[in-house]
Protein backbone atom coordinates (compact mmCIF):
# COMPACT_ATOMS: atom_id res chain seq x y z
CA UNK A 1 0.00 0.00 0.00
CA UNK A 2 2.85 2.40 0.82
CA UNK A 3 4.44 1.78 -2.60
CA UNK A 4 1.08 2.12 -4.33
CA UNK A 5 0.43 5.42 -2.57
CA UNK A 6 3.87 6.64 -3.63
CA UNK A 7 3.04 5.87 -7.25
CA UNK A 8 -0.12 7.94 -6.96
CA UNK A 9 1.84 10.82 -5.45
CA UNK A 10 4.24 10.65 -8.40
CA UNK A 11 1.31 11.07 -10.76
CA UNK A 12 0.94 7.45 -11.93
CA UNK A 13 -2.84 7.33 -11.96
CA UNK A 14 -5.53 7.70 -14.63
CA UNK A 15 -6.67 11.23 -15.35
CA UNK A 16 -10.35 12.09 -14.94
CA UNK A 17 -12.14 12.62 -18.24
CA UNK A 18 -14.84 15.20 -18.95
CA UNK A 19 -18.42 14.44 -20.12
CA UNK A 20 -17.41 13.54 -23.68
CA UNK A 21 -20.31 11.16 -24.16
CA UNK A 22 -22.97 13.87 -24.00
CA UNK A 23 -21.23 16.25 -26.39
CA UNK A 24 -20.47 13.44 -28.78
CA UNK A 25 -24.13 12.35 -28.85
CA UNK A 26 -25.25 15.95 -29.57
CA UNK A 27 -22.78 16.27 -32.42
CA UNK A 28 -23.93 12.96 -33.87
CA UNK A 29 -27.55 14.10 -33.79
CA UNK A 30 -26.69 17.30 -35.64
CA UNK A 31 -24.70 15.40 -38.26
CA UNK A 32 -27.60 12.99 -38.73
CA UNK A 33 -30.03 15.88 -39.28
CA UNK A 34 -27.75 17.43 -41.91
CA UNK A 35 -27.43 14.13 -43.74
CA UNK A 36 -31.20 13.74 -43.94
CA UNK A 37 -31.65 16.98 -45.93
CA UNK A 38 -28.82 16.29 -48.35
CA UNK A 39 -29.79 14.78 -51.72
CA UNK A 40 -28.59 11.24 -52.26
CA UNK A 41 -25.63 10.88 -54.57
CA UNK A 42 -24.18 7.87 -56.30
CA UNK A 43 -21.16 6.52 -54.42
CA UNK A 44 -17.90 7.35 -56.14
CA UNK A 45 -14.95 5.00 -56.32
CA UNK A 46 -13.00 4.66 -53.09
CA UNK A 47 -9.70 6.49 -52.95
CA UNK A 48 -8.09 3.84 -50.76
CA UNK A 49 -8.38 0.30 -52.16
CA UNK A 50 -6.27 -2.83 -52.08
CA UNK A 51 -4.85 -1.78 -55.42
CA UNK A 52 -3.98 1.78 -54.36
CA UNK A 53 -2.76 1.14 -50.81
CA UNK A 54 0.89 0.91 -49.82
CA UNK A 55 2.00 -2.55 -51.04
CA UNK A 56 4.25 -2.93 -48.00
CA UNK A 57 1.14 -3.04 -45.79
CA UNK A 58 -0.31 -5.92 -47.81
CA UNK A 59 2.96 -7.80 -47.37
CA UNK A 60 2.61 -7.72 -43.57
CA UNK A 61 1.61 -11.06 -42.03
CA UNK A 62 0.92 -11.85 -38.35
CA UNK A 63 0.21 -15.55 -37.95
CA UNK A 64 -0.72 -15.34 -34.26
CA UNK A 65 -3.96 -13.60 -35.29
CA UNK A 66 -4.38 -15.11 -38.74
CA UNK A 67 -6.94 -17.41 -40.44
CA UNK A 68 -7.01 -19.95 -37.60
CA UNK A 69 -8.10 -17.27 -35.13
CA UNK A 70 -10.76 -15.92 -37.51
CA UNK A 71 -12.11 -19.45 -37.89
CA UNK A 72 -12.12 -19.86 -34.10
CA UNK A 73 -14.30 -16.75 -33.82
CA UNK A 74 -16.75 -18.16 -36.39
CA UNK A 75 -16.99 -21.43 -34.48
CA UNK A 76 -17.62 -19.59 -31.19
CA UNK A 77 -20.54 -17.75 -32.80
CA UNK A 78 -21.93 -21.05 -34.12
CA UNK A 79 -21.73 -22.57 -30.63
CA UNK A 80 -23.58 -19.55 -29.23
CA UNK A 81 -26.35 -20.09 -31.79
CA UNK A 82 -26.73 -23.69 -30.64
CA UNK A 83 -25.05 -25.38 -33.60
CA UNK A 84 -23.80 -28.78 -32.41
CA UNK A 85 -20.08 -29.51 -32.44
CA UNK A 86 -18.01 -32.41 -31.08
CA UNK A 87 -16.91 -29.99 -28.34
CA UNK A 88 -18.57 -27.35 -26.15
CA UNK A 89 -16.01 -24.54 -26.21
CA UNK A 90 -13.12 -23.13 -28.21
CA UNK A 91 -9.91 -23.21 -26.20
CA UNK A 92 -7.65 -20.40 -27.39
CA UNK A 93 -4.20 -21.85 -26.93
CA UNK A 94 -2.75 -19.60 -29.61
CA UNK A 95 -1.71 -16.45 -27.70
CA UNK A 96 0.17 -15.66 -24.52
CA UNK A 97 -2.60 -13.77 -22.73
CA UNK A 98 -2.03 -15.12 -19.23
CA UNK A 99 -5.05 -13.67 -17.45
CA UNK A 100 -7.43 -14.59 -20.26
CA UNK A 101 -6.41 -18.17 -19.46
CA UNK A 102 -7.27 -17.78 -15.79
CA UNK A 103 -3.91 -16.81 -14.31
CA UNK A 104 -4.49 -14.65 -11.26
CA UNK A 105 -3.08 -11.12 -11.54
CA UNK A 106 -0.38 -9.93 -9.20
CA UNK A 107 -2.13 -7.85 -6.55
CA UNK A 108 0.61 -5.19 -6.51
CA UNK A 109 0.21 -4.36 -10.21
CA UNK A 110 -2.46 -4.95 -12.66
CA UNK A 111 3.69 -4.14 -26.15
CA UNK A 112 6.56 -3.39 -26.44
CA UNK A 113 6.92 -0.94 -29.35
CA UNK A 114 9.88 -2.02 -31.37
CA UNK A 115 11.14 0.61 -33.77
CA UNK A 116 13.67 -0.25 -36.44
CA UNK A 117 15.08 2.49 -38.63
CA UNK A 118 15.86 1.34 -42.17
CA UNK A 119 17.45 2.99 -45.17
CA UNK A 120 18.90 2.44 -48.61
CA UNK A 121 17.86 0.70 -51.80
CA UNK A 122 19.11 -2.33 -53.72
CA UNK A 123 22.14 -3.91 -52.04
CA UNK A 124 22.29 -0.99 -49.60
CA UNK A 125 18.86 -1.81 -48.11
CA UNK A 126 19.02 -2.58 -44.42
CA UNK A 127 19.10 -6.27 -43.55
CA UNK A 128 17.60 -7.36 -40.23
CA UNK A 129 18.66 -10.76 -38.90
CA UNK A 130 15.93 -12.65 -37.05
CA UNK A 131 15.79 -16.19 -35.65
CA UNK A 132 13.74 -18.87 -37.37
CA UNK A 133 11.37 -19.80 -35.81
CA UNK A 134 10.59 -16.20 -34.82
CA UNK A 135 7.84 -14.10 -33.30
CA UNK A 136 5.96 -12.94 -36.43
CA UNK A 137 5.75 -9.32 -35.31
CA UNK A 138 9.38 -9.02 -36.41
CA UNK A 139 8.82 -10.20 -39.97
CA UNK A 140 5.69 -8.02 -40.12
CA UNK A 141 7.54 -4.84 -39.10
CA UNK A 142 10.48 -5.63 -41.39
CA UNK A 143 8.05 -5.99 -44.30
CA UNK A 144 6.19 -2.81 -43.34
CA UNK A 145 9.42 -0.80 -43.32
CA UNK A 146 10.66 -2.32 -46.60
CA UNK A 147 13.79 -3.77 -45.03
CA UNK A 148 15.28 -7.16 -45.90
CA UNK A 149 14.57 -10.11 -43.61
CA UNK A 150 17.69 -12.17 -43.02
CA UNK A 151 16.91 -15.57 -41.52
CA UNK A 152 19.21 -17.50 -39.23
CA UNK A 153 17.99 -20.92 -38.12
CA UNK A 154 17.94 -22.16 -34.55
CA UNK A 155 19.16 -25.74 -34.06
CA UNK A 156 16.08 -27.84 -33.28
CA UNK A 157 18.14 -30.99 -32.76
CA UNK A 158 20.09 -29.17 -30.03
CA UNK A 159 17.10 -27.76 -28.09
CA UNK A 160 16.78 -24.74 -30.42
CA UNK A 161 20.30 -23.54 -29.62
CA UNK A 162 21.83 -20.52 -31.39
CA UNK A 163 25.00 -21.34 -33.29
CA UNK A 164 27.34 -18.48 -34.24
CA UNK A 165 28.45 -20.38 -37.35
CA UNK A 166 24.83 -20.16 -38.53
CA UNK A 167 24.95 -16.40 -37.94
CA UNK A 168 28.09 -16.21 -40.08
CA UNK A 169 26.40 -18.15 -42.88
CA UNK A 170 23.36 -15.88 -42.76
CA UNK A 171 25.44 -12.68 -42.90
CA UNK A 172 27.66 -13.99 -45.68
CA UNK A 173 24.71 -14.89 -47.89
CA UNK A 174 22.75 -11.74 -47.00
CA UNK A 175 25.56 -9.43 -48.15
CA UNK A 176 24.85 -10.50 -51.72
CA UNK A 177 21.46 -8.71 -51.61
CA UNK A 178 21.48 -6.20 -48.74
CA UNK A 179 23.49 -4.48 -46.01
CA UNK A 180 23.02 -6.44 -42.73
CA UNK A 181 22.90 -3.92 -39.89
CA UNK A 182 20.66 -5.42 -37.19
CA UNK A 183 20.75 -8.70 -35.25
CA UNK A 184 17.67 -9.64 -33.23
CA UNK A 185 17.82 -12.19 -30.41
CA UNK A 186 14.75 -13.49 -28.55
CA UNK A 187 15.79 -14.84 -25.14
CA UNK A 188 14.02 -16.78 -23.71
CA UNK A 189 12.74 -17.85 -27.10
CA UNK A 190 9.29 -17.32 -28.58
CA UNK A 191 7.93 -19.69 -29.89
CA UNK A 192 10.72 -22.14 -29.10
CA UNK A 193 11.21 -21.64 -25.35
CA UNK A 194 15.00 -22.05 -25.23
CA UNK A 195 17.17 -20.07 -22.79
CA UNK A 196 20.55 -18.94 -24.14
CA UNK A 197 23.65 -19.75 -22.10
CA UNK A 198 26.05 -17.03 -21.01
CA UNK A 199 28.69 -18.44 -23.39
CA UNK A 200 26.24 -18.16 -26.27
CA UNK A 201 25.46 -14.53 -25.40
CA UNK A 202 29.18 -13.70 -25.22
CA UNK A 203 29.67 -15.29 -28.66
CA UNK A 204 26.74 -13.30 -30.09
CA UNK A 205 28.08 -10.01 -28.68
CA UNK A 206 31.53 -10.74 -30.09
CA UNK A 207 29.96 -11.57 -33.47
CA UNK A 208 27.99 -8.29 -33.44
CA UNK A 209 31.19 -6.41 -32.57
CA UNK A 210 33.05 -8.09 -35.45
CA UNK A 211 30.32 -7.48 -38.01
CA UNK A 212 29.31 -4.02 -36.69
CA UNK A 213 25.71 -5.07 -36.08
CA UNK A 214 23.14 -3.26 -33.93
CA UNK A 215 21.86 -5.76 -31.35
CA UNK A 216 18.16 -6.04 -30.44
CA UNK A 217 17.62 -8.13 -27.31
CA UNK A 218 13.99 -9.18 -26.84
CA UNK A 219 13.98 -10.20 -23.18
CA UNK A 220 10.27 -9.98 -22.33
CA UNK A 221 10.23 -13.57 -20.96
CA UNK A 222 13.25 -13.08 -18.69
CA UNK A 223 11.33 -14.15 -15.56
CA UNK A 224 9.98 -17.29 -17.26
CA UNK A 225 12.87 -19.72 -16.80
CA UNK A 226 11.86 -23.22 -15.67
CA UNK A 227 14.77 -25.58 -16.30
CA UNK A 228 17.01 -25.96 -13.23
CA UNK A 229 20.01 -26.09 -15.58
CA UNK A 230 19.22 -22.72 -17.17
CA UNK A 231 19.55 -19.14 -16.01
CA UNK A 232 18.60 -15.87 -17.65
CA UNK A 233 21.52 -13.56 -18.51
CA UNK A 234 20.74 -10.07 -19.76
CA UNK A 235 22.65 -8.89 -22.81
CA UNK A 236 23.40 -5.55 -21.11
CA UNK A 237 24.97 -7.21 -18.06
CA UNK A 238 27.08 -9.59 -20.14
CA UNK A 239 28.10 -6.76 -22.48
CA UNK A 240 29.43 -4.66 -19.59
CA UNK A 241 31.19 -7.64 -18.02
CA UNK A 242 33.04 -8.32 -21.30
CA UNK A 243 35.01 -5.11 -20.87
CA UNK A 244 35.21 -1.62 -22.40
CA UNK A 245 36.21 -2.79 -25.87
CA UNK A 246 32.69 -4.22 -26.19
CA UNK A 247 30.68 -2.15 -23.70
CA UNK A 248 31.82 1.14 -25.28
CA UNK A 249 31.20 0.10 -28.87
CA UNK A 250 28.42 -2.47 -29.33
CA UNK A 251 25.07 -0.76 -29.86
CA UNK A 252 22.31 -2.56 -27.99
CA UNK A 253 18.57 -2.08 -27.47
CA UNK A 254 16.92 -4.24 -24.80
CA UNK A 255 13.16 -4.77 -24.52
CA UNK A 256 10.91 -5.70 -21.61
CA UNK A 257 7.15 -5.67 -21.05
CA UNK A 258 4.39 -5.95 -18.47
CA UNK A 259 2.49 -8.27 -20.81
CA UNK A 260 4.54 -11.42 -20.14
CA UNK A 261 6.67 -12.81 -17.33
CA UNK A 262 4.88 -13.41 -14.05
CA UNK A 263 2.79 -10.25 -14.58
CA UNK A 264 0.71 -11.20 -17.62
CA UNK A 265 -0.79 -7.71 -17.84
CA UNK A 266 -1.43 -7.60 -21.58
CA UNK A 267 -4.16 -4.98 -21.30
CA UNK A 268 -1.92 -2.25 -19.89
CA UNK A 269 0.38 -2.20 -22.95
CA UNK A 270 3.32 -1.23 -20.77
CA UNK A 271 6.88 -1.77 -21.87
CA UNK A 272 10.26 -0.14 -22.30
CA UNK A 273 13.31 -0.03 -24.54
CA UNK A 274 16.77 0.68 -23.11
CA UNK A 275 19.41 1.72 -25.63
CA UNK A 276 23.17 1.51 -25.07
CA UNK A 277 25.85 3.36 -27.09
CA UNK A 278 23.35 5.18 -29.32
CA UNK A 279 24.79 8.19 -31.20
CA UNK A 280 23.43 11.40 -29.58
CA UNK A 281 22.03 12.69 -32.86
CA UNK A 282 20.28 9.37 -33.52
CA UNK A 283 18.88 9.47 -30.00
CA UNK A 284 17.31 12.82 -30.86
CA UNK A 285 15.69 11.32 -33.95
CA UNK A 286 14.40 8.36 -31.91
CA UNK A 287 12.90 10.67 -29.29
CA UNK A 288 11.21 12.62 -32.09
CA UNK A 289 9.63 9.45 -33.52
CA UNK A 290 8.47 8.33 -30.09
CA UNK A 291 7.06 11.78 -29.37
CA UNK A 292 4.71 11.73 -32.35
CA UNK A 293 3.24 8.49 -31.00
CA UNK A 294 2.36 10.23 -27.72
CA UNK A 295 2.73 7.82 -24.78
CA UNK A 296 1.19 4.67 -23.29
CA UNK A 297 -1.58 5.00 -20.68
CA UNK A 298 -0.50 6.19 -17.26
CA UNK A 299 -1.64 2.87 -15.77
CA UNK A 300 0.73 1.04 -18.13
CA UNK A 301 3.60 3.29 -17.10
CA UNK A 302 2.81 2.66 -13.43
CA UNK A 303 2.76 -1.12 -14.00
CA UNK A 304 6.11 -0.96 -15.79
CA UNK A 305 7.55 1.07 -12.90
CA UNK A 306 6.61 -1.75 -10.55
CA UNK A 307 8.14 -4.40 -12.81
CA UNK A 308 11.53 -2.69 -12.74
CA UNK A 309 11.20 -1.56 -9.09
CA UNK A 310 9.37 -4.40 -7.28
CA UNK A 311 8.71 -4.38 -3.53
CA UNK A 312 11.81 -5.03 -1.42
CA UNK A 313 12.20 -6.77 1.96
CA UNK A 314 10.84 -4.64 4.75
CA UNK A 315 8.09 -3.05 2.67
CA UNK A 316 4.47 -3.82 3.45
CA UNK A 317 3.73 -5.45 0.08
CA UNK A 318 6.86 -7.60 -0.17
CA UNK A 319 5.65 -10.87 1.34
CA UNK A 320 2.42 -11.07 -0.65
CA UNK A 321 4.18 -9.95 -3.84
CA UNK A 322 6.88 -12.61 -3.47
CA UNK A 323 4.35 -15.31 -2.64
CA UNK A 324 2.21 -14.55 -5.69
CA UNK A 325 5.19 -14.25 -8.04
CA UNK A 326 6.62 -17.59 -6.91
CA UNK A 327 3.20 -19.22 -7.25
CA UNK A 328 2.72 -18.04 -10.83
CA UNK A 329 6.21 -19.06 -11.96
CA UNK A 330 6.04 -22.36 -10.06
CA UNK A 331 2.76 -23.29 -11.77
CA UNK A 332 4.16 -22.38 -15.17
CA UNK A 333 7.21 -24.57 -14.54
CA UNK A 334 4.96 -27.54 -13.69
CA UNK A 335 2.86 -26.95 -16.81
CA UNK A 336 5.97 -26.67 -18.98
CA UNK A 337 7.17 -30.09 -17.81
CA UNK A 338 3.68 -31.59 -18.12
CA UNK A 339 3.35 -30.36 -21.69
CA UNK A 340 6.77 -31.62 -22.74
CA UNK A 341 6.19 -35.07 -21.18
CA UNK A 342 2.69 -35.62 -22.59
CA UNK A 343 3.55 -34.45 -26.10
CA UNK A 344 6.52 -36.80 -26.22
CA UNK A 345 4.22 -39.74 -25.44
CA UNK A 346 2.33 -39.18 -28.71
CA UNK A 347 3.55 -41.06 -31.82
CA UNK A 348 4.48 -38.54 -34.50
CA UNK A 349 5.00 -35.59 -32.11
CA UNK A 350 8.32 -34.46 -30.66
CA UNK A 351 8.67 -31.59 -28.19
CA UNK A 352 11.98 -30.15 -27.03
CA UNK A 353 12.34 -29.23 -23.34
CA UNK A 354 10.45 -26.05 -22.47
CA UNK A 355 13.29 -24.21 -20.75
CA UNK A 356 11.47 -20.88 -20.59
CA UNK A 357 8.82 -18.46 -21.98
CA UNK A 358 5.22 -19.76 -22.08
CA UNK A 359 4.82 -21.83 -25.23
CA UNK A 360 5.41 -25.28 -26.65
CA UNK A 361 6.54 -25.60 -30.28
CA UNK A 362 6.29 -29.33 -30.98
CA UNK A 363 7.33 -30.87 -34.28
CA UNK A 364 4.55 -32.90 -35.90
CA UNK A 365 4.65 -35.60 -38.54
CA UNK A 366 2.21 -34.99 -41.40
CA UNK A 367 1.57 -37.92 -43.80
CA UNK A 368 1.89 -37.49 -47.57
CA UNK A 369 -1.87 -37.89 -48.11
CA UNK A 370 -2.53 -35.08 -45.66
CA UNK A 371 -0.10 -32.87 -47.59
CA UNK A 372 -2.02 -33.63 -50.78
CA UNK A 373 -5.28 -32.72 -49.06
CA UNK A 374 -3.70 -29.46 -47.82
CA UNK A 375 -2.61 -28.63 -51.35
CA UNK A 376 -6.16 -29.23 -52.59
CA UNK A 377 -7.39 -26.68 -50.02
CA UNK A 378 -4.53 -24.30 -50.94
CA UNK A 379 -3.13 -24.44 -47.43
CA UNK A 380 0.29 -25.10 -45.95
CA UNK A 381 0.35 -28.62 -44.45
CA UNK A 382 0.59 -27.36 -40.86
CA UNK A 383 -2.17 -24.80 -41.47
CA UNK A 384 -4.36 -27.66 -42.72
CA UNK A 385 -3.49 -29.68 -39.60
CA UNK A 386 -4.26 -26.81 -37.23
CA UNK A 387 -7.54 -25.98 -39.00
CA UNK A 388 -8.67 -29.60 -38.67
CA UNK A 389 -7.62 -29.59 -35.01
CA UNK A 390 -9.77 -26.51 -34.41
CA UNK A 391 -12.79 -27.83 -36.30
CA UNK A 392 -12.73 -31.24 -34.60
CA UNK A 393 -11.67 -30.35 -31.05
CA UNK A 394 -12.20 -26.61 -30.56
CA UNK A 395 -8.50 -26.10 -29.76
CA UNK A 396 -6.95 -23.05 -31.40
CA UNK A 397 -3.19 -23.16 -31.97
CA UNK A 398 -0.89 -21.40 -34.47
CA UNK A 399 0.77 -23.28 -37.36
CA UNK A 400 4.55 -23.28 -37.36
CA UNK A 401 4.66 -21.86 -40.88
CA UNK A 402 3.57 -18.54 -39.36
CA UNK A 403 6.82 -18.42 -37.35
CA UNK A 404 9.16 -19.88 -39.94
CA UNK A 405 10.66 -23.37 -39.90
CA UNK A 406 13.16 -25.42 -41.87
CA UNK A 407 11.78 -26.72 -45.13
CA UNK A 408 10.20 -30.14 -44.74
CA UNK A 409 9.48 -29.73 -41.02
CA UNK A 410 6.11 -28.86 -39.47
CA UNK A 411 5.18 -27.51 -36.06
CA UNK A 412 2.52 -25.63 -34.14
CA UNK A 413 2.76 -23.19 -31.24
CA UNK A 414 0.59 -23.71 -28.19
CA UNK A 415 0.54 -21.72 -24.98
CA UNK A 416 0.98 -23.51 -21.65
CA UNK A 417 -1.13 -20.90 -19.82
CA UNK A 418 -4.44 -22.78 -19.26
CA UNK A 419 -5.08 -24.06 -15.70
CA UNK A 420 -3.53 -27.49 -15.12
CA UNK A 421 -6.75 -29.50 -15.47
CA UNK A 422 -7.77 -27.67 -18.65
CA UNK A 423 -4.23 -28.04 -20.00
CA UNK A 424 -4.43 -31.80 -19.42
CA UNK A 425 -7.72 -31.82 -21.36
CA UNK A 426 -6.11 -29.85 -24.19
CA UNK A 427 -3.12 -32.18 -24.39
CA UNK A 428 -5.34 -35.30 -24.34
CA UNK A 429 -7.50 -33.88 -27.13
CA UNK A 430 -4.43 -33.09 -29.21
CA UNK A 431 -3.15 -36.64 -28.64
CA UNK A 432 -6.46 -38.23 -29.66
CA UNK A 433 -6.77 -35.95 -32.70
CA UNK A 434 -3.21 -36.60 -33.86
CA UNK A 435 -3.61 -40.37 -33.70
CA UNK A 436 -6.87 -40.19 -35.69
CA UNK A 437 -5.24 -37.78 -38.16
CA UNK A 438 -2.39 -40.22 -38.80
CA UNK A 439 -4.84 -43.09 -39.25
CA UNK A 440 -7.07 -41.11 -41.63
CA UNK A 441 -4.23 -40.01 -43.92
CA UNK A 442 -2.01 -43.09 -43.60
Amino acid sequence: MQRAAALVRRGCYPRTLGPWGRGQSSAAAEASAVLKVRPERSRRDRILTLESMNPQVKAVEYAVRGPIVLKAGEIELELQRGIKKPFTEVIRANIGDAQAMGQQPITFLRQTILKILVSGGGKSRTGVMIPIPQYPLYSAVISELDAIQVNYYLDEDNCWALNVNELRRAVREAKEQCDPKVLCIINPGNPTGQVQSRKCIEDVIHFAWEEKLFLLADEVYQDNVYSPDCRFHSFKKVLYEMGPEYSSNVELASFHSTSKGYMGECGYRGGYMEVINLHPEIKGQLVKLLSVRLCPPVSGQAAMDIVVNPPVPGEESFEQFSREKESVLGNLAKKAKLTEDLFNQVPGIHCNPLQGAMYAFPRIFIPAKAMEAAQTHQMAPDMFYCMKLLEETGICVVPGSGFGQREGTYHFRMTILPPVEKLKTVLQKVKDFHIKFLEKYA
